[in-house]
């Protein structure tokens, strides 16, 4: 290790002041202090004040400034710690008694969105649980790619796995790309950042042209079964109040058929499977 990098190790080494974390996170939401203090509530001052060390924010003010950050639960932790206090959101495994009834509600969503496909992950994309309809798109993939957890994303650009079969490659993934660099930009989490660069290290073909303005999403078109082309056309739900951190993090990514093709065939593939 050299020396840089022995002075990068200990000052990140180094407790990081809660002021120094607002700045940054207020910084990352290109809000001046005079925005932020108007949100918030308090003197652009104070908040001055708060950022340069010249004053301790209380832990209401704390919560108060992250919310209108919108920093991430996760982080709105790391935030109480640095000023001082405990931190005020658990993060508990989604097998926890205590996230049952969370556990129950994505297992319905999952179910009910049959015969359509449907998966919940978490926030590095990894899959943590998907309905039947998953694993037929998933057939002829090396069973290395596919270990618990595997990452969704990865297995998209992957040209062992969905890549070479995905119609409109340039497209889907560019826009896959374009989504998890809003996360990296929402949340400076350093495990989207480095997915985000070892994704764009794929090879993937860069846009043609615009999207036809036939669309009113961009679909996701996959060949299947050796020559059938199924599209799709995706949504995504969150849970909408949560004070957990595994579930803030939660997402269940939907997937509806674009045209009457696929409704059918997919409709034929879970027929097949009962």
């Amino acid at each position: 290790m050299n020396a840089h990098a022995s002075t990068a190790q200990a000052e990140r080494s180094q407790p990081v002041h809660i002021g120094d974390h607002l700045r940054e996170w207020r910084q990352r939401r290109r809000m001046s202090q005079l925005d932020l203090a108007g949100e918030a509530e308090i003197s652009a001052r104070h908040l001055s004040f708060v950022e340069t060390g010249r004053a301790a924010p209380s832990r209401d003010m704390v919560l108060r400034l992250a919310e209108r950050l919108d920093v991430p639960l996760r982080e709105r932790n790391v935030l109480l710690v640095a000023a001082g206090f405990a931190p005020a959101f658990p993060q508990r495994p989604l097998e926890d008694p205590a996230l049952k009834s969370a556990r129950q509600a994505i297992d319905l969503v999952l179910r009910a969105h049959e015969p359509n496909p449907a998966l919940a992950v978490d926030r590095h994309w990894n899959l943590v649980s998907a309905n039947r309809m998953v694993a037929p798109l998933l057939d002829g993939i090396p069973q290395r790619l596919l270990g618990q957890p595997f990452n969704v994303l990865r297995l998209a650009f992957h040209p062992e796995a969905l890549a070479p079969r995905t119609v409109n490659l340039a497209e889907w993934c560019g826009h896959l790309l374009e989504r998890l660099h809003r996360q990296c930009e929402a949340t400076a989490d350093p495990e989207l950042i480095k997915l985000y660069n070892d994704l764009k290290s794929y090879p993937i073909p860069a846009r043609s042209a615009p999207l036809s303005s036939d669309n009113v999403a961009i679909p996701f078109k996959l060949r299947h079964n050796g020559g059938e082309i199924l599209s799709f056309f995706s949504t995504t739900m969150v849970f909408g109040t949560p004070v957990d951190i595994t579930l803030s993090e939660l997402a269940l990514e939907t997937f509806f058929p674009a045209d009457e093709r696929t409704a059918e065939r997919l409709k034929q593939i879970a027929a097949a499977m009962t």
